[in-house]
């Protein structure tokens, strides 16, 4: 009796180890962000994410033909999505949503404020819940009140200590928190949307690229190898995250997810203030307390309701 009820748990543990990894590969590697992008400071934000979005159409068709040979269905769930045009429209939006969220982070990082973008992927989760709230109608636990209402205080206490309102983090917040919201409502699976969403953004990206090196203000091949090779990389990079956050969606709870997600901001928080010695004045400190005061509440309400939804 014993071994029957050891057995399932011993087949599930190594899937849900497995999740762990990629969740922690996801967030990890999107906290170490910042470390790459300073590296492109030569090429600008705008540059940069042309690449960015250019390149990782060519690593999603490599994915998504070596996905479709393993299930022996090839691209047909593409073309399917393709076929539907509410989901293609919403994945489409969802790549505007991103390529402003990607913008507006490596501007971020390269004009020396990694700090506020860390703010802004620490705030995303409270911003979710507001725009559940506001755009779906959903109702608000007293905890999910409380936490949303320390955010609220922590962008005015961190607009005082900055001297102006904290937009980049607003912009990541809020730019992130709509990209989860059209993806939640196209319903289409992970690498399949990763790969859609790339295909839209490739030709704008292309386009513009190409108006770059046509009147020699671009950099790519002009500024080394190395400098290149960064830049077709940003694609590879974009991708890993992704595609491994997707592995982990579907291995491990919700809740391990929400605590995982903290992972990125942590990291690019203490990169902004122990590697680029960015300025942080008391008044940040405290802001950054209240929103992480926030994070903590919602954090340990959506872990009871969980427990109690298994229960």
């Amino acid at each position: 009796m014993v071994q029957s009820l050891a057995d399932p748990l011993t087949d599930r543990f190594p899937e849900y180890r497995r999740g762990v990894v990629l969740g922690a590969v996801a967030y990890g590697v999107w906290g170490l962000f910042p470390l790459y992008w300073t590296l492109l400071g030569a090429a600008g934000a705008l540059e940069a994410l042309a690449h960015r979005m250019a390149w990782s159409l060519p690593v999603m068709i490599i994915v998504l033909w070596w996905i479709g040979r393993r299930r022996g269905t090839g691209f047909a769930p593409v073309i399917a999505v393709v076929r539907n045009r509410r989901k293609l429209g919403l994945l489409a939006l969802a790549a505007l949503l991103i390529a402003f969220n990607w913008g507006g982070y490596i501007w971020g990082v390269n004009n020396g404020r990694v700090v506020e973008t860390a703010l802004g992927y620490f705030t995303g989760p409270l911003v979710s819940v507001l725009i559940g709230v506001l755009l779906l109608g959903e109702r608000l636990r007293v905890a999910q009140w409380v936490a949303v209402g320390l955010g609220t205080v922590a962008v005015v206490v961190l607009a005082v200590g900055y001297g102006q309102v904290p937009w980049v983090a607003l912009v990541l917040a809020f730019s992130f928190s709509a990209y989860g919201l059209v993806k939640k409502l196209a319903d289409v699976p992970a690498v399949e949307s990763v790969g859609l969403e790339a295909a839209v953004a490739f030709v704008p990206a292309f386009a513009f690229i190409c108006v770059l090196q046509i009147s020699g203000t671009g950099t790519f091949g002009t500024l080394g190898l190395g400098h290149s090779l960064l830049l077709i990389g940003g694609g590879v990079v974009s991708c890993i995250p992704l595609l491994a956050f997707g592995g982990a969606a579907v291995r491990i709870p919700l809740s391990m997810i929400g605590l995982l997600q903290y992972l990125a901001p942590v990291l690019q928080f203490a990169f902004g203030v122990l590697v680029f010695h960015e300025a942080m004045p008391a008044e940040r400190w405290i802001g950054f307390a209240i929103v992480w005061l926030g994070l903590i509440i919602l954090t340990i309400d959506g872990t009871r309701q969980a427990t109690q939804a298994r229960s």
